[in-house]
């Protein structure tokens, strides 16, 4: 066999591209009780509460179309500095109509207002985020009604 065609076989020591892929989420409820949850990076938060048919009363209800609140999520400050995209002027705009929206801070570093809430619908999963617990909020506003 000539040298350029011959092929060598090695062993592989990463993990199946679907146990990569997967992270981890709890969602705190105003009760205490927590709801632990899997899904794959690139799902959104939402996503997540969907395919695992977590019962969430009216949570995602205009299914991630940011036309209501009810998909608000509260997060610790140091998870919340970790996202990856900051929210946009639509986010911000339903955020306004949610019940229990968090008090803001300002961030010297970057010289702007921080919220710590967020949409679930918004927050697309990443392997930094594998693990996080988020707050979900006692009542949700649907912002279309």
């Amino acid at each position: 066999m000539l040298p350029f065609l011959q092929t060598t076989r090695g062993t592989s020591t990463t993990q199946p591209l679907s146990e990569k892929q997967e992270v981890n989420i709890t969602f705190v409820k105003a009760s205490g009780e927590r709801i632990k949850a899997k899904g794959k990076i690139g799902d959104t938060i939402l996503d997540i509460v969907v395919n695992n048919e977590i019962d969430l009363d009216g949570y995602g209800a205009c299914e991630g179309t940011l036309t209501c609140s009810t998909c608000h999520l509260i997060f610790p400050k140091e998870v919340y500095d970790t996202l990856p995209d900051k929210p946009t002027d639509e986010e911000l705009d339903m955020l306004d109509l949610a019940y229990e929206l968090t008090d803001t801070y300002f961030n010297y570093l970057n010289n702007y207002f921080i919220n710590l809430s967020r949409l679930g619908c918004q927050i697309v999963m990443t392997k930094e985020l594998d693990g996080i617990e988020v707050r979900v909020p006692t009542t949700i506003n649907d912002a279309r009604a």
